[in-house]
């Protein structure tokens, strides 16, 4: 049911033209297209515009709506805790938070760019702490991203954010070969290969770079970007190896893939890997109220403890918020009572067969890969060269309008990733695929790629 007239909708998209930054879009594009789209309510897989019309979300808002749409557990768990007391004075806590913070030493942020920032924070300290100050560099992947703050904007690589506008940027951050099987900077390798080959890429920078003045390598376990890309499975092994021989730390970014988003609570439980820190955000409260973190083992902590000089000496405002506290244990409780980590990793499975089946009938589809609920497809023009469409096919805005006026909201582009909620299920995901196949057929037919 719509919940605005014509005349109301119309005022709002205006306001928004004139006042509001839209994530990623330009006014000018969205007052042709008559957007920007204004959602009002959602259920489960499921959102609804003020006009009526109701989507499947295919990537959960961003990555984060773990649990679904409408969970009021959720929304009165926050409300009970604002009733209770919504912040806390300067240098103590709250019991949510407390409660919460049940893996290690644990920084509250207010997302996830903050939560990488914190880690480089950390790590730069921590090494002043141990008496090591000249480890300041930082190695991440070509092709990642990491954040919006000045600081992770450096260490990512993604063609989807570029970084032109705000070069020069943080020195001392070095980028090697994204792990990508399908695309290996290395050549035609088996993802085993391609994985050795891309450590020894981090080793031989490593020696070039001078040892004794890395800090860390900086990685996510499967890299959204490029579309899902899962790395062989001996490199999350074989890098947390090198850290340990070189004396580096290792910081996995689970911004993304944490919280069931990969069929484990965390992705680097697939290899049976342990970060020097781990940082996380989006599904730890599946989006109902902002909150990250940087958690930290208790070796890295304990270098913080023993004197006030020796404290870390950074504060977010909002981070460890006793509301979005609260909200995190409610959440992290939803997913556990109702098997949704299970379910990312069985449905997800279905999933994947069915992106496979796809590329069987499109020969867009170059590439199909994923863990649990956290899918990827890559496009190409031609499978044998691997060569992308050219910008003039205009091919995410193209997929991108045919998903929506579909039903189905998906990113479209030469790099896709797939990654409903969690609470998804077998006949939800059938229709994904299915208006997935139709769109790539109308795609194919267009660009004379059928």
């Amino acid at each position: 049911m719509a919940t605005h007239t014509e005349s109301s909708l119309q005022q709002l998209r205006e306001s928004a033209l004139e006042h509001l930054w839209v994530y990623l879009r330009e006014p000018s594009d969205m007052a042709e297209k008559g957007e920007p789209n204004v959602f009002v309510s959602g259920k489960g897989v499921h959102v609804t515009n003020a006009e009526g019309e109701t989507f499947i979300d295919g990537m959960s808002g961003l990555w984060l709506k773990n649990v679904g749409y409408g969970r009021t557990e959720i929304a009165d768990a926050a409300y009970e805790q604002m009733l209770k007391l919504t912040y806390m004075p300067m240098g103590t806590t709250t019991e949510p938070t407390i409660r919460l913070a049940d893996l290690s030493r644990s920084f509250f942020t207010s997302g996830g760019s903050e939560s990488n920032e914190t880690a480089m924070k950390l790590t730069r300290a921590y090494f002043k702490r141990v008496g090591e100050p000249t480890r300041t560099k930082f190695i991440s992947r070509k092709g990642s991203y990491h954040g919006a703050t000045f600081g992770t904007l450096a260490l990512g690589g993604s063609p989807i954010f570029p970084k032109g506008d705000y070069e020069p940027l943080m020195p001392g951050a070095f980028h090697v070969p994204q792990p990508n099987p399908y695309r290996c900077e290395f050549g035609g390798q088996t993802p085993e290969e391609c994985a050795e080959r891309c450590i020894n890429s981090i080793e031989d920078l490593i020696k070039f770079q001078g040892p004794d003045t890395v800090a860390a390598v900086v990685a996510e376990p499967v890299s959204s970007p490029q579309g899902a890309v899962v790395p062989g499975p001996n490199y999350w092994p074989m890098l947390r190896e090198l850290c340990d021989r070189y004396g580096m730390l290792l910081i996995a970014d689970e911004v993304i893939t944490g919280f069931g988003r990969t069929g484990k609570m965390f992705a680097c439980e697939h290899w049976g890997i342990t970060p020097d820190i781990m940082t996380v955000a989006k599904g730890i409260t599946s989006g109902y109220i902002p909150m990250g973190d940087a958690i930290t083992r208790k070796s890295i902590a304990d270098a913080f403890i023993g004197s006030p000089r020796a404290a870390f000496r950074h504060v977010i405002t909002f981070g460890g918020h006793p509301v979005a506290a609260a909200a995190s244990l409610r959440n992290i409780q939803i997913m556990e009572e109702e098997g949704l980590i299970e379910n990312s990793a069985r449905q997800g499975a279905y999933l994947l067969d069915g992106l496979k089946e796809l590329k069987e009938k499109h020969k867009i589809i170059g590439d199909v890969r994923g863990l649990g609920l956290f899918c990827g497809l890559e496009l190409v023009q031609d499978r044998e060269t691997k060569e992308y469409f050219p910008a003039e096919a205009d091919l995410a805005n193209r997929l991108t309008q045919a998903f929506t006026e579909n039903g189905l909201l998906l990113r479209g582009g030469d790099n896709m990733n797939v990654a409903p909620p969690l609470c998804v299920t077998s006949g939800e995901i059938d229709e994904i695929v299915s208006t997935m196949d139709r769109v790539f057929a109308q795609a194919s037919k267009e660009l004379g790629a059928e």
